[in-house]
């Protein structure tokens, strides 16, 4: 894992390559803290730059920028591609390029292995052959052209742009930012989108003529020619994944193969030279992967939980219970409201542009505490999306079913009576009747899932339903001077033709909230301390094959991730396990009422907010009183505020 950057310039001549590409690759260094290296062509104008953590290969044999044998291809590369030893292998018995089956290997990463393929198959052959996770600049000295890739889901990232003659590339935006000639200008339609999303969606980024390279992509770059054009290839889609057929499979024969592609992702993400562990949260995911580690390892695993003295958020105690029964080495810190605010003032320089997933705080606590005994840990991450785990799942097709029987009329008025108690208010009379519900409906934050139903009963379709679901400040005009653009969230051309309700949601979750939230959440936390996270449910072939699975599959019976729980009682008794699904998050709602009240008054502060020309003070003033009143829970729509006024106020 590491951090890479560089330039390709229109005016070597003028342009000072080697000390613009120290500048920004120097602000990755928590990306790969281990070895740093420049290569650079200054007659072309072309330069590529590394930071290394080292996690195969450690050895100088590793270092990049790295050549290709014949010496055409120049790469730095960050990530890992879990399959390198079958390609290598692959690459031995085939008849090389050159006619000869004798590569001189210099030493045994994952790197040469890439260059290799490149060289013997071409790039895109080689990138479809490649599993795991990538972000990777390679320029073509015969052809001098540039090409930036990224993996099937967006789990690195990559970002480029032009500034004037010369285009920039990078993991982070503060690489970009550091070139002499940067220039930061907000673009007013992404704020708008972060504003709706609480993160900003690919491709657009929070700075004008800068972009994420979407998942799947390959954007090509000529070093002699004039244009500006950044040229993007897809080598993967999802769209086209879930535009197939579903295929027809029996229970036992869909457990027993996607149990046999989960062990195999593990077991090949669990190689490493360095110490490896695990997050493990006591859910149905992480303690899957963990329950898969321990059973393919001859030593205990090592697994981190953090928990809170909230009993509403707090899972470390399911956590503990798993490792218990499997076995695993098990390290827990429990955080105090101090350890989690201390992380605030860190977050605009962590995650480089706004973004306000407030479960990005514990997500850096766990990530800061795993980094202290351990270099690499796997995740959950993922199982969510693509085995139907989001509560969403289960209720929004049952919620249409219902509402859509009543006149519109009337279920706006039953929504207004919804709206009356405060969710605080709903949370009391849930706690109070909670142990007459069935387990199933004993949910956490009942109050904040109510004041949602009065949401959805206004909407005319299913396709609202999810709009809404994903909206926070939409339609309310909180950026001034911005126009309406779509995204895939809500473009409707892109969307699939052939997805029910439930599939469509998990399809736009997979497409959109996994690659620009959670992956962007789990990269810049793991990364900011110089841990490499992995997740082994991002592996194309367990996506492909869960994909391929009839809906009934993973929901059944009203209950999310059927198949996983299925492998996973195998390992783990089912009363270790079922409970409802608890966020990963902190208590927001009270603590900014309550120690976070200051710092945020200061921020959303009319005439502060006024002063920079962006927001509209008077709609975020009225969210603001209601949510201090206690009569309503604004506190996502505010998190997102803050953490735009936060960043905002780090720019300048």
């Amino acid at each position: 894992m590491c951090g890479i950057a560089g330039l390709l310039t229109r005016t070597p001549q003028v342009t000072d390559i080697v000390k613009s590409t120290e500048g920004m690759i120097a602000t990755l260094a928590h990306r790969g803290p281990d070895d740093t290296g420049i290569w650079k062509d200054t007659t072309v104008g072309i330069s590529l730059a590394h930071r290394r953590l080292s996690i195969l290969d450690l050895s100088p044999e590793g270092h990049q920028p790295m050549h290709s044998a014949d010496g055409r291809y120049i790469i730095v590369f960050n990530g890992e591609i879990y399959n390198h030893r079958q390609l290598r292998k692959e690459l031995e018995n085939s008849t090389y390029v050159n006619n000869s089956s004798n590569i001189n290997w210099r030493g045994h990463s994952d790197t040469e292995v890439m260059l290799a393929a490149i060289m013997q198959w071409g790039l895109i052959e080689a990138i479809q052959r490649f599993t795991g996770m990538f972000a990777f600049a390679l320029w073509d000295r015969k052809k001098k052209k540039l090409y930036l890739v990224r993996d099937r889901i967006g789990e690195k990232p990559l970002y480029y742009g032009w500034s004037n003659e010369t285009f920039l590339f990078g993991s982070e935006l503060k690489a970009l930012r550091a070139y002499p000639g940067w220039r930061d200008e907000i673009d007013r339609e992404a704020l708008a989108l972060y504003m709706q999303f609480n993160y900003v969606p690919a491709p657009n980024t929070i700075y004008k003529g800068i972009r994420k390279l979407e998942p799947g992509c390959i954007a090509k770059i000529t070093g002699n020619g004039s244009s500006h054009d950044v040229e993007i290839q897809k080598y993967w889609s999802m769209h086209d994944v879930v535009s197939q057929p579903h295929q027809k499979i029996n229970d036992k024969t869909a457990i027993e193969r996607t149990e046999s592609l989960l062990r195999a992702s593990v077991k090949r993400q669990m190689v490493a030279d360095v110490p490896l562990g695990a997050f493990l949260s006591g859910g149905v995911d992480s303690s899957l992967i963990v329950a898969l580690m321990q059973n393919q390892s001859s030593r205990p695993v090592r697994t981190f939980t953090i928990g809170f003295n909230e009993s509403s958020f707090n899972e470390a105690e399911h956590a503990l219970a798993v490792a218990n029964h499997l076995g695993t080495e098990h390290t827990e810190f429990y955080v105090s409201p101090k350890d989690a605010m201390d992380v605030i003032p860190l977050l605009p320089a962590l995650y480089d542009e706004p973004f306000a997933d407030s479960s990005q705080i514990p997500t850096y606590l766990v990530s800061r505490m795993t980094q202290e005994h351990v270099s690499v840990s796997l995740s959950g991450d993922g199982g969510d999306e693509f085995f139907g785990g989001y509560n969403r799942y289960s209720w929004g097709q049952n919620i249409w079913d219902r509402i859509k029987l009543f006149p519109l009329p009337l279920r706006r008025a039953f929504a207004s009576v919804l709206r009356i108690p405060s969710p605080q208010a709903w949370d009391r009379l849930f706690s109070i009747f909670k142990y007459m519900l069935p387990t199933r409906y004993r949910y956490s934050s009942a109050g904040d899932k109510l004041h949602k139903l009065a949401k959805l009963l206004g909407t005319i379709s299913p396709n609202d339903i999810f709009i809404e679901l994903v909206s926070l400040w939409e339609g309310e005009g909180v950026v001034i001077g911005s126009d309406v653009i779509t995204t895939a969230a809500t473009d409707r051309s892109q969307w699939p033709d052939n997805l029910g309700f439930t599939e469509f949601m998990m399809y736009m979750d997979a497409k959109t909230y996994l690659p620009d939230d959670i992956m962007v959440k789990v990269d810049r936390a793991a990364m900011g301390v110089s841990l490499e996270s992995r997740a082994p449910f991002l592996d194309h072939e367990v996506i492909e094959f869960a994909w391929s699975l009839p809906l009934n599959m993973k929901i059944r019976h009203g209950q999310g991730k059927w198949l996983l729980r299925q492998i996973l009682y195998k390992y783990v008794p089912q009363n270790l396990i079922e409970r409802p699904k608890m966020g990963f998050g902190v208590p927001i709602d009270s603590w900014l009422r309550g120690p976070l009240r200051s710092w945020a008054e200061e921020l959303l502060d009319e005439p502060y907010i006024r002063s920079s020309g962006y927001l509209n003070a008077t709609a975020i003033r009225k969210k603001w009183d209601e949510h201090l009143s206690g009569k309503r829970n604004w506190q996502h729509e505010l998190w997102g505020v803050l953490m735009f006024q936060a960043w905002l106020k780090v720019q300048s």
